[in-house]
């Protein structure tokens, strides 16, 4: 029998686990899973297990090692797991991850000092968040398992346990090398929460300062040490400048014009327009307001913000992936503390009940018609289209395994996470030396435009060198004679 005092808690758990392995498991079964980037780590976790790096080759057509691309040590974690669940590991270890998250707010709220009804409802807050459920719907990324671990580092820190705070960090920090720099600002958040209690406060700034230390040392010496450029890749940031240097000049002489840009559409592109501003009514309704109150969360949530928001990409701006999951677990803990300090019940109470009913209704709004949308499909778990294909699924499972596990494969973005424990994998159009080429004249064609698709795949069946093995309306699997 479940305890009566944790019974809600665990049919939270268990509702909130069906609704997302439907929505994680099932893209991946229905071939709504890619090669950037589900496909790609999971080459990485075979690589791993097998002790060795791995090269990116899924996506780039000379060897690099992945680390240079993002220094995510837990893929390399998280290998052994891919002999026991496959290419659904990373999928089902970002569920579990999330799951433990509620957990950890769940405890957080569970002391004397929050009202009986402010743990529950956090929990339910924090599973139905928009951000969670289009992390869920795209692939497999790090910064959402370091994200889950973050309402025990406050657990941690609020009870005092240094020790096992200081490990949290820890395992937080080897996740991604943008998560160092979030870390430094929760860090300094804390600082501030805290402020009052000397001891902590020190503690907290020691923390604050070695999370800024490792974030310079792997974005500005260990990635590039592996990168064949000997450059970090990822600072897509043109407005602030070229690097980060030259980013954080601009940022501290042009404060009034970054803080506007934050709002803006400063790349220009029509198709940009209000992707900024949804996102903010979005957060503003599902209760980021309240944080005003104790702006040190606010504070927490800075870089996240920067990174999402100064962007080249519109995308990244939008309230699709995994970019807005870090909100969540900033918002649930400063969102619900706020409320527990309201003295009337009565209002506390409307307070409480609105914003989660509220935080709901922007899920289903993100899920059902959001400026921009990756893929109804992906997050529509309540409509049919999420549970089939225009073609069969099971039969096409069944020829995916005939395929030998030592072959080297050229396969298009939705077929390669399916293949990807092997040595070599190439997404398509690269080919190599590939033995099987796998393909679909449905499928989006990326990173190649509709019109060179066509004519590589036209040119690939009027090869010699190949043969059809098999043919199932737009899908065709070809085999090197």
């Amino acid at each position: 029998m479940l305890k009566s005092k944790h019974r809600s808690f665990y049919i939270v758990i268990i509702i909130f686990a069906i609704i997302y392995s439907i929505l994680s498991l099932v893209n991946h079964y229905y071939f709504r899973t890619f090669a950037l980037d589900l496909g790609a780590y999971t080459n990485a976790l075979y690589d791993y297990v097998h002790f060795q790096f791995n090269d990116s080759r899924v996506f780039k057509p000379i060897s690099e090692n992945l680390l240079a691309d993002h220094f995510d040590i837990y893929l390399i974690l998280f290998a052994p797991f891919s002999l026991l669940f496959g290419t659904y590991t990373l999928l089902i270890i970002q569920i579990l991850s999330i799951l433990f998250g509620g957990w950890g707010i769940y405890k957080y709220f569970s002391d004397e000092e929050y009202k009986p009804s402010i743990a529950i409802s956090a929990l339910i807050w924090y599973f139905s968040f928009f951000g969670v459920f289009t992390a869920l719907a795209f692939d497999y990324h790090s910064n959402v398992v370091a994200a889950t671990i973050v309402p025990w580092f406050f657990y941690a820190i609020k009870k005092r346990k240094i020790g096992w705070s200081f490990m949290l960090m820890i395992f937080i920090l080897i996740s991604k090398e943008n998560i160092p720099l979030w870390m430094a600002f929760i860090c300094l958040g804390l600082v501030i929460e805290y402020w009052k209690d000397f001891k902590m406060r020190n503690r907290l700034l020691g923390f604050f300062l070695f999370s800024a230390f490792y974030f310079v040392l792997v974005t500005g010496f260990i990635m590039p040490a592996f990168a064949n450029n000997n450059s970090y890749p990822h600072f897509h940031y043109s407005f602030l400048g070229t690097n980060s240097k030259e980013a954080l000049v601009f940022l501290l002489s042009h404060p009034l014009e970054s803080i506007q840009t934050l709002f803006v559409n400063h790349i220009g592109d029509p198709d940009a327009d209000f992707i900024k501003l949804e996102f903010h009514i979005y957060l503003f309704i599902s209760g980021f307001f309240l944080l005003f109150k104790k702006p040190q969360y606010i504070l927490m949530l800075i870089p996240i913000f920067f990174q999402k928001m100064f962007h080249d990409k519109y995308i990244i701006w939008s309230t699709n992936g995994q970019y807005s999951i870090e909100f969540a677990v900033i918002m649930v803990i400063g969102i619900f503390m706020i409320i527990n300090e309201i003295k009337s019940d009565k209002w506390r109470k409307v307070l409480l009940y609105s914003l989660v009913i509220a935080n709901l209704g922007i899920t289903f709004r993100v899920m059902d018609n959001p400026i921009v949308h990756l893929g109804r499909a992906q997050i529509r778990i309540y409509k049919a289209d999420h549970y089939s294909r225009d073609f069969n699924v099971k039969v096409l499972h069944e020829q995916l395994n005939y395929i030998p596990e030592n072959a080297v494969v050229s396969a298009q973005s939705p077929f390669l996470p399916h293949l990807a424990l092997r040595d070599y994998i190439y997404q398509f159009p690269m080919i190599a030396d590939a033995e099987y080429v796998i393909f679909s004249y449905e499928e989006d064609p990326y990173p190649l435009d509709k019109d060179a698709f066509k004519r590589k795949t036209e040119e690939l069946l009027k090869a010699q060198v190949w043969s059809v093995q098999y043919e199932q309306g737009p899908i065709r699997i070809l085999k090197r004679k």
